[in-house]
C-alpha cells in the first residue's frame, strides 16, 4: 500500500526525536508498505531526506501563523496532490486532528482517497485554568470539527480517549470511531533489559507544564511519604516549570527525596526505567501517554490519574486516581507499591499484547487495508 502520513512534525535526522512514536510507527510500516510522511510545520525548511529509511517531505510552514497558515493550508494541499499523481496514495493518515487532520481530510475528500484522523492530543479538551486545549478557540474547533466530520475513520489511543471522541462526533459519525494506540519499539523498552530495580523508587517522565501537573505529583508524594518514609521520587524532563516546581518541593520539605534530573534523550530512556520502583503519572490530561506504555514494557507497574492508558495498564482499579486528587494519587501509589510484582507483570503483559509497535503498526495496516 502507498500510505500518506501528515503529521505536524517529523524527525529531521536520526539524532532528531522530534515525536518518537511517529518515528517508530513510521519505521515499522516502511517494513511492507510505501510510505511518505509530509510534515506540515517541522522541520523549519523545505526538504525532502530520509530517516530510518522512511521517505520525509517537509514543508517548513513553523513560522506562518495567523494569516499566514493560509499559505500552509494551500502549501500541504498541493503537496499531497502532487505526491498523489506521481504514485497515487491508498490512504491518507493524519496525525492530530488539528491543523493535519483538518488537512488530510480535506485532502482525501478532493482526490478521492480514503482518510484516518488519529486523535494524539489535547483537540478535545478545554482547560482554560491554565491554558491548555485546543477547544478553547473557536478557529481550532472548527478544524477539528470538520476534520472528524470528513474523516473516513477517527481513531484514538486509549479508552478514556474514546469516550471524549465519542462526545464530540455527530450521532452519524461514531461508528467510524476505533481504538488504535501508538505503540513502542519492544526490543528497545523491554524488560529483559531492566536492572534489578529499588522498589522504593517513584519514577515520573515528563515535560514539566501545567497539563502534565507535576505540583499534585509533589503534594501527592509528600502525603504518601508520610506513611512509607523510604520512598524516593525522581522526575525525568524539563519545562517552564521547573524553578517553581523545585521550589515547592522545599516548601514541602522533601528536596532531599526528590530528584529532578532534567530532560534525557529518548534513546536512554529504556535504562532510567530499567532501574526499577513505580511509574507514577499526574496529568489532567492524557490523549494515550507513550511514557506510561515505554514504562509498562520495561516491567514498572503503573500509577496515575484517570486518564489516556493509565486505567489500561493498571490491574486493580485502586491504583487510578481522580484528576487533581492528591490524596487519592497518595493512596494509589501506596497500594501498588505494596503490591509490585504483581502490578508490575500485569503492565507488563498489556505492553506485549496491545503496545508493541509491531502489533500497532498490523492493526493500522488491517485498518487501511479494509477501508
Amino acid at each position: 500500500m502507498r500510505v500518506g502520513l501528515i503529521v505536524p512534525g517529523y524527525s529531521a535526522n536520526a539524532a532528531d526525536w522530534c515525536i518518537p512514536a511517529l518515528r517508530h510507527l513510521a519505521g515499522e510500516l516502511a517494513r511492507t508498505e510505501d510510505v511518505r510522511v509530509i510534515a506540515v510545520r517541522y522541520p523549519y525548511a523545505t526538504a525532502r531526506y530520509q530517516v530510518d529509511g522512511v521517505d520525509v517531505l517537509a514543508l517548513g510552514g513553523a513560522a506562518r501563523r495567523g494569516l499566514g497558515s493560509v499559505g500552509v493550508v494551500r502549501a500541504t494541499l498541493a503537496a499531497v496532490a502532487a505526491e498523489h499523481r506521481r504514485r497515487r496514495f491508498d490512504v491518507l493518515h493524519a496525525f492530530w486532528a488539528t491543523e493535519s487532520g483538518f488537512l488530510t481530510a480535506l485532502a482525501g475528500r478532493l482526490l478521492g482517497v480514503p482518510t484516518v484522523v488519529s486523535l494524539a492530543g489535547g483537540e478535545l479538551v478545554h482547560l482554560p485554568d491554565i491554558g491548555y486545549g485546543d477547544q478553547r478557540r473557536g478557529w481550532e474547533r472548527l478544524k477539528i470539527r470538520t476534520g472528524l466530520r470528513l474523516a473516513d475513520t477517527v481513531t484514538a489511543g486509549s479508552a478514556y480517549l474514546l469516550r471524549l471522541a465519542t462526545r464530540h462526533m455527530p450521532p452519524v459519525g461514531t461508528g467510524k470511531l476505533r481504538w488504535a494506540p501508538l505503540g513502542v519499539p519492544l526490543d528497545m523498552f523491554s524488560a529483559s533489559r531492566a536492572e534489578v530495580g529499588v522498589e522504593s523508587r517513584v519514577l515520573h517522565v515528563g515535560t514539566l507544564t501545567a497539563v502534565k501537573d507535576q505540583a499534585l505529583l509533589l503534594r501527592a508524594f509528600g502525603l504518601a511519604r508520610q506513611e512509607h518514609r523510604a520512598l524516593r521520587l525522581e522526575i525525568v524532563g524539563d519545562g517552564p516549570l521547573r524553578g517553581r516546581l523545585e521550589a515547592l518541593s522545599r516548601s514541602l520539605g522533601l528536596a532531599d527525596s526528590v530528584c529532578f534530573r532534567g530532560d534525557v534523550n529518548h534513546a536512554a530512556l529504556p535504562a532510567l526505567y530499567g532501574g526499577g520502583g513505580v511509574f507514577v503519572l499526574s496529568s489532567r490530561h492524557e490523549a494515550q501517554s507513550m511514557v506510561a506504555v515505554e514504562a509498562a514494557a520495561c516491567g514498572l507497574p503503573i500509577v496515575g490519574t484517570n486518564v489516556g492508558v493509565v486505567p489500561e495498564l493498571c490491574r486493580s482499579p485502586v491504583g487510578v486516581a481522580p484528576v487533581g486528587d492528591a490524596a487519592a494519587l497518595a493512596q494509589a501509589l501506596l497500594a501498588v507499591s505494596a503490591e509490585t510484582s504483581a502490578a508490575a507483570t500485569y503492565a507488563h503483559e498489556r505492553a506485549q499484547a496491545d503496545f508493541g509497535v509491531a502489533v500497532c503498526a498490523a492493526r493500522f495496516k488491517a485498518l487501511y487495508a479494509a477501508m
